[in-house]
């Protein structure tokens, strides 16, 4: 599957690594394509990997996963272009900058907001809810970390599912694209345990069943 990254931080190089290393092919979607990170991001990633202008990787795209923060988040889908009928995978979450909370939320969603900006795309929340290490390895000894994610185009969250299972999550759909609505504040609560409760980040979110 060709898969535009948007973003080469933390969380779009892990994500863009660990999909290129199951096959997919994959263009990060960056400002200066000949930065040192980003050079540094292709060195190490194995498999099809590429750099390009942001819109040139998401023209070329089936799946777009948006993973900016959030500030950047609007000007990320506007240089994307035409994003209609493509899927994006917002994996964003709406934090105010000193984690405090989110700047939208139960009424409204950064997922629905993404859905506005980014006009006919078929956008599903999804790999927001932990850091960038479980997403590197979801595994833990009591089996796969959860993930979560929510969408109102059932294709394109089934292809969403799978791209999260490939990483090696356990996914789960969670409802149409309003349940973002409690999906970025459970992101809001790893991050306070992580964080403020000094758990680090070697924790995940499990579900089980009898």
């Amino acid at each position: 599957m060709k898969i535009a990254v948007i973003g080469s931080g933390n969380v779009g190089g892990t994500l863009g690594k660990g999909w290129a290393r199951k096959g997919h092919d994959v263009a990060f979607g960056v400002r200066n394509t000949s930065d040192a990170k980003v050079k540094q991001l292709l060195a190490v990633s194995g498999g099809k990997v590429r750099a390009a202008p942001v819109k040139d990787a998401a023209t070329g795209a089936e799946v777009i996963a948006l993973t900016v923060p959030w500030d950047a988040a609007q000007d990320a889908v506007k240089n994307a272009g035409n994003l209609r009928d493509k899927i994006v995978l917002d994996c964003t979450n709406p934090l105010k900058p000193d984690l405090s909370g989110l700047t939208h939320g139960y009424d409204t969603s950064g997922a629905e907001q993404i859905a506005k900006w980014a006009a006919g795309a078929r956008v599903v929340k999804i790999l927001n809810t932990t850091g960038f290490g479980n997403m590197a390895n979801p595994v833990y000894p009591e089996g796969p970390s959860m993930m979560l994610y929510c969408g109102d185009d059932a294709a394109a969250k089934s292809t969403a599912a799978q791209l999260a299972t490939d990483l090696g999550f356990a996914a789960y759909d969670a409802g149409p694209l309003s349940e973002a609505r409690l999906l970025e504040p459970l992101a809001l609560i790893w991050i306070k345990l992580a964080v403020q409760q000094k758990m680090g980040l070697n924790f995940a979110f499990r579900l089980v069943r009898r």
